[in-house]
C-alpha cells in the first residue's frame, strides 16, 4: 500500500497545444488515469493532489481513497504564472510525513510541463532529504524536456534508491497518458502494475485495467482497444476452423426437406422409417446374390410404401415387411439345401 501527492504543473506554459488538446489537458487526463490505478490497485492506497503554480503551492485534496474527490479537483484548478518546484516537493513530502497510516510507503509523482527555475544544486539537496526520508519520487518530463533535462536527471539520480524512483521523458506527438501506461510509473516498483500490465489486467479490484467503467467510460474503452483488437483476430481464426464443420449442414438440408413429402400426414414420419427399412432390406438382398426374378419381387413391396397417406394402415406396413423377410430367408435356405446335398 502506497500514499501518493501528485504535483500538478498548472503555469501559462501549460497553455500550448504541443500535447493535444493541451499541456494542461493532456496532463489532467494522465492524473486522472493514474489516480484512478493507485485507488484500484489496493484498498488502502491513497491519492492527494497538489498544484505547483501561484504565489504559494497549494493542496488541493490531501491523500484520500476517494477516487472521486481527486477527479473532482482537476475540474476547478487555474492557470497560474509560474511554478515553484522546490517548494511544492517539500509541501507534498510535509502532506504524506502526516499520513493517517504510516505502514503506507510514500511517493510523490512530479509533472513538469515548464521550465525549472530552480538549479541543479537546490534540487540536489532536495533530492537527498527525500531520499533520506525514504520518500520515492517520480518525475515525468513533458513540453520543456530538452531544456530540464540536465536538471531532472540530476534530481532523480540523487533521490532514486535501489530502483524506487522514476524519469520519464515524453516527447511531443503521442498521447500524454498512452505513454505513462506503458512506463515504469504504472508498471510500479516491482513491474506488476496497476492492471495495465500486459494482456488486460485485473490489479483493479474487478475493474479492467484499474478503471471503473463507470466513473469513465471513455477512458476504461481506449485502454481496452488494444485488447479487443487481439480478441477480434482470435475469434475470426475461431471462425476459420469452424467453417469445416457447418459444411456439412447444407448436405443434410435437402434429405431432411425431402423427408416430409414422403411422410404424407401426422404419423408420415413413421411410415417413411419403414419404407426405408424395407428399401434396405431388398438392397441387402440384391447384394447377396439373389436371383434376378426375386429381387424386383423385393423391390416391389416396397415401393409403394414411400407415398403411403397419413392415414394408412400400419398392419399393410408390417405384412409387407414380413413378405421381404420371407423372401430373404427363401434365398437363404436352397444354399443351404446345396450344402447339404453336397455332403
Amino acid at each position: 500500500m502506497e500514499a501518493t501527492i501528485v504535483c500538478i504543473d498548472n503555469s501559462e506554459w501549460t497553455r500550448s497545444g504541443d500535447y493535444a488538446p493541451t499541456r494542461f489537458q493532456a496532463q489532467a487526463d494522465a492524473v486522472n488515469l493514474l489516480a484512478g490505478a493507485k485507488t484500484q490497485a489496493h484498498p488502502e492506497n491513497t491519492v492527494g493532489v497538489l498544484t505547483m503554480a501561484g504565489k504559494t503551492p497549494r493542496v488541493l485534496v490531501t491523500p484520500t481513497p476517494d477516487l472521486g474527490k481527486v477527479l473532482n479537483c482537476m475540474t476547478d484548478i487555474d492557470v497560474e504564472p509560474e511554478c515553484n518546484l522546490a517548494a511544492s516537493v517539500q509541501i507534498a513530502q510535509l502532506a504524506l510525513k502526516h499520513r493517517q497510516n504510516k505502514m503506507q510507503r510514500q511517493r510523490i509523482v512530479i509533472f513538469v510541463g515548464s521550465p525549472v527555475a530552480e538549479d541543479k544544486e537546490t534540487l540536489v539537496k532536495i533530492a537527498k532529504k527525500l531520499k533520506k526520508n525514504s520518500v520515492a519520487v517520480d518525475v515525468v518530463s513533458f513540453g520543456c524536456e530538452a531544456e530540464n533535462e540536465e536538471k531532472l536527471e540530476a534530481f532523480h539520480a540523487a533521490v532514486n534508491s535501489n530502483g524506487n524512483s522514476n524519469l520519464v521523458t515524453v516527447p511531443a506527438g503521442p498521447v500524454l497518458s498512452d505513454v505513462l501506461i506503458s512506463s515504469p510509473i504504472f508498471q510500479g516498483e516491482g513491474g506488476g502494475g496497476y492492471g495495465f500490465g500486459g494482456g488486460g489486467g485485473g490489479g483493479g479490484e474487478g475493474f479492467e485495467f484499474g478503471v471503473d467503467p463507470n466513473i469513465d467510460p471513455d477512458l476504461a474503452l481506449a485502454l481496452r482497444v488494444s485488447l479487443e483488437e487481439e480478441r477480434a483476430r482470435q475469434d475470426a481464426a475461431a471462425a476459420a476452423g469452424a467453417t469445416a464443420g457447418p459444411a456439412t449442414v447444407p448436405g443434410a438440408e435437402p434429405a431432411a426437406a425431402a423427408a416430409p413429402p414422403a411422410a404424407g400426414a401426422a404419423d408420415g414420419m413413421d411410415l417413411d422409417e419403414d419404407a426405408l427399412l424395407q428399401q434396405a432390406l431388398a438392397m441387402s438382398m440384391q447384394m447377396d446374390g439373389a436371383d434376378a426374378a426375386s429381387a424386383p419381387s423385393a423391390v416391389a413391396p416396397a415401393a409403394p410404401a414411400a407415398p403411403a397417406p397419413g392415414g394408412g394402415d400400419m398392419d399393410v406396413e408390417d405384412e409387407e415387411l414380413r413378405m421381404a423377410l420371407a423372401l430373404s430367408i427363401q434365398d437363404a435356405v436352397p444354399d443351404g439345401e446345396k450344402k447339404e446335398d453336397a455332403k
